[in-house]
């Protein structure tokens, strides 16, 4: 039996009444890439709140490489090994790559420290390494302000491994990208799926298809389907879902495709009235 990095067990989030979780349970892999998807309101924020912290569970209990985070705060959470990153990019503008990246991997987070101390040739080596690994070494040292939104992605999921953590958080890293950045990161992600645990969140399941290799949903709160992207597409539940249609009249309109089950979580959203 595989060890497990990340398990949620019987875990409700409750706002005012309304469950945001609802007896949730999920595992997760070391080493493994799942990705997440879902309708807006499904709890997929929330999803990533709880692991980190941000959020307490109502009942329930999340644990990370064996450990109880309940009573653990956000910054504990990450010293243990987890990384999040979110939607949109959280870096230092006026740096360069290289000075964000040596920022977040500095041990004492001290920016004047990092830009005005001396690196060792060891941290430097990983350095160059790692922007390599994200694609920038050709942009190391411009002002991150003049990337591209891409690249701006890729450069926070940089800071974020440079930080050595053992589960990486990331929650659509493709939204508003060009299909070759898209590509991009996902080849970024799958790269780094060689050694870390990768938890996706994603709408895009053009770029769903691309790296998944198990598809989580989420419905309601809870785990609606678990499998390959295939399996999970073809799933009369799935579909009713995100079309609210049999599965004979959408199955071939949902293979292939991203705009129907986008179209379909905004519907979800107004009808239902609450965030993701």
């Amino acid at each position: 039996m595989k060890d497990k990095i990340l398990e949620i067990e019987d875990v409700t989030v409750s706002f005012d009444g309304f469950k945001a979780l609802n007896n949730l349970n999920f595992s997760l892999d070391v080493g493994e890439l799942r990705v997440i998807i879902g309708p807006n309101g499904a709890g997929k924020t929330t999803f990533l709140d709880v692991i980190t912290g941000k959020t307490k569970p109502t009942q329930g209990r999340v644990l990370f490489k064996g450990r109880n985070l309940r009573s653990l705060s956000e910054h504990q959470i990450s010293r243990l090994g987890i990384g999040r990153k979110f939607q949109t990019p959280r870096i230092y503008l006026n740096l360069t790559p290289r000075e964000n990246l040596e920022i977040t991997s500095n041990r004492q987070k001290n920016v004047f420290a990092t830009l005005f101390g001396h690196s060792s040739s060891a941290e430097r080596k990983t350095i160059t390494g790692l922007l390599e690994t994200i694609g920038l070494s050709a942009n190391a040292d411009i002002p991150a302000d003049k990337l591209s939104h891409g690249e701006k992605q890729r450069l926070e999921i940089g800071m974020l491994v440079a930080q050595s953590p053992d589960l990486l958080l990331v929650d659509e890293p493709v939204a508003g990208l060009t299909d070759e950045e898209t590509e991009n990161v996902g080849n970024l992600l799958l790269a780094l799926a060689e050694s870390h645990s990768v938890l996706v969140i994603e709408h895009d399941m053009e770029f769903v298809r691309q790296i998944a290799r198990q598809v989580t949903v989420l419905h309601q709160g809870s785990v609606l389907k678990e499998g390959t992207i295939d399996e999970v597409q073809n799933d009369p539940r799935v579909i009713e879902v995100y079309l609210g249609q049999p599965l004979e009249d959408t199955a071939s309109e949902l293979e292939h495709s991203s705009w129907q089950l986008d179209a379909a979580s905004e519907e979800v959203e107004i009808n239902i009235g609450t965030p993701k």
